[in-house]
Formats: C-alpha cells, structure tokens, sequence
C-alpha cells in the first residue's frame, strides 16, 4: 500500500457557492520594493488590471522621473510611488538640504499625492524609507514623527542603500487605505 504524496491528495477548500477554489498568491510591485498578497481569488494586479486601477497625476507632486506613476488608485487601496525630496516647482533638490530638509520635502510630496486622491497622512499604513546614510536615522526619525504623529503610526521598513537618484538622501514610498 502506497501513501499519496500531500500534493496528490490535497483538495482546496470549497468557496462560497460550493465550487472550489485556489489559494493564489500575487507579486505587487510597490515602487523599488516588493509585496507578496495571498488570499482565496486574490486577483492579480500585475496580470487583471483592467478597469481595476488608475494612476495618479497631480502636479504638487514631482513628476514621475521614470516609466511608472506618481502613485495607482487600485479601489480602496493608494500605493505612493518613491517620493524624492525634489520640490515640484523647482524640479530639484535644493542644494545644500540637510536631511531634515530633505525628509520633510518627500514627505509633502507623499502627502500631495495622497491628497490627489482625497486621503492624507491617516490613511497611510505602511511605508519604505530608502536613507543613504543610516547615521541620520535619528534626525529623519524626528521629521517622520512629526507628520505621522498619530497613536497608530504606520508600519515601516528603513534600509540604507548606497545610492538613490539624483543623488537624494532619502526616498519615501507609502501605502494608504480608504
């Protein structure tokens, strides 16, 4: 008597409405960084998108310096692309930013798109900060307090990286939900 391999004996659990279903698991590409999303059905958003996003275009927010978008609306979900801390009137980092500066610049450019879509700092849940020097975390972590000062704060990921565009010294992407 042979026992059947987990894989040859295993069915997926009956959704709703009696029929089977898969559990899938779908790459969403956030900006330099990546997300792995499970769920019965989950769609894929790099596949189906459809009807099923748009993008985000506003101009108090620098102007996408690549081939992706300032920030996609996918329903209740906004995902904010890499905001470099360039002044959108200017098109530049001020020359001689210190960190703080710098921070707090793409910060406001997150918020602007964020705002484009109706939401603001509340409805950020989760962000990636790319900092080129970690010795400055302390002082970029005083300017983030500040705009996320709320008893919730959102999840976050810091990495040092050794460099960013245009030779930034930090870059800041965000998830929000309506």
């Amino acid at each position: 008597m042979t026992t059947p391999h987990h894989s040859d004996s295993h069915t997926p659990p009956p959704r709703a409405g009696g029929r089977p279903g898969r559990f899938r698991r779908t790459l969403v590409a956030v900006g330099a960084t990546a997300a792995l999303v499970g769920g019965v059905g989950a769609a894929s958003a790099v596949t189906d998108q459809g009807d099923r996003h748009r993008a985000i275009v506003t101009p108090d927010a620098p102007a996408a310096i690549g081939p992706y978008s300032q920030g996609i609306n996918a329903g209740n979900l906004t995902f904010v692309s890499g905001q470099l801390p360039i002044d959108p009137k200017t098109g530049a980092i001020p020359a001689g930013a210190s960190i703080e500066d710098q921070t707090r610049q793409a910060l406001r450019n997150v918020e602007a798109v964020l705002k484009a879509e109706g939401m603001s700092a509340k409805h950020v849940v989760s962000t990636t900060v790319y900092v080129a020097d970690l010795d400055d975390f302390a002082r970029l972590n005083a300017v983030y307090a500040e705009f996320f000062n709320s008893s919730a704060p959102p999840a976050r990921a810091t990495v040092e990286v050794a460099r960013l565009p245009r030779d930034a010294k930090v870059e800041i992407s965000a998830i929000a939900v309506r």
